[in-house]
């Protein structure tokens, strides 16, 4: 991609395209989830502090970080599998700065529903299975923050969590828009 910005004819190899995908899911699926353990994070360490370091310890950290990559790897290459068995015909042009899959769907020449339903489907599983326990946790963060009756306290307490939640409050809803809006409304002018 980074050559592709410096090239005057900007084109990239069908392999080159699905390592492309495979890059960008694999970050993706795990962000969502190491989103949700920043929140458990921010949550110990504001409504449980006594606990925090047993709570936390470095194998819990371990754990939860490697499970968030594991399941974007295996998000990562779920989608690009699926990809791989797709049938181009001719020249193709996506009108993207990067190849990604939702563009790639539509110039392939064999049907793409699967595809469609598999990538769907994961953004749906993925999100919605780590933003309940994403949003549970900052409420009760939020909560707890506001029975501080010291303004220091608060705005300590607040700074601990704040740019997690500021990331938090980025992330979901632009790609819940970018992931679950219908193929109708897809437009480049528009991505």
């Amino acid at each position: 991609m980074l050559v592709n910005f410096l090239a005057e004819h900007k084109t990239i190899s069908a392999d080159g395209c699905f390592v492309q995908i495979f890059f960008i899911f694999l970050p993706a699926g795990a962000d969502i989830f190491i989103l949700s353990a920043m929140a458990y994070d921010c949550y110990t360490a504001i409504c449980d502090p006594l606990c925090y370091m047993e709570t936390i310890s470095k194998g819990i950290c371990v754990l939860l970080v490697s499970g968030a990559w594991a399941i974007g790897f295996i998000n990562s290459l779920l989608n690009r599998g699926l990809a791989l068995r797709l049938h181009f015909c001719g020249q193709s042009q996506i009108s993207h700065f990067s190849c990604e899959l939702p563009p790639l769907l539509h110039l392939s020449c064999t049907d793409a529903f699967t595809n469609q339903v598999v990538l769907l489907t994961s953004v749906v599983i993925l999100g919605s299975s780590s933003f309940p326990f994403t949003l549970i946790s900052y409420i009760h963060i939020i909560a707890t923050i506001l029975r501080i009756h010291s303004a220091e306290g608060m705005c300590k307490a607040f700074s601990t969590c704040s740019s997690p939640l500021i990331v938090v409050g980025l992330w979901y809803p632009t790609g819940s828009v970018q992931n679950t809006k219908p193929s109708s409304v897809s437009s480049v002018v528009v991505d």
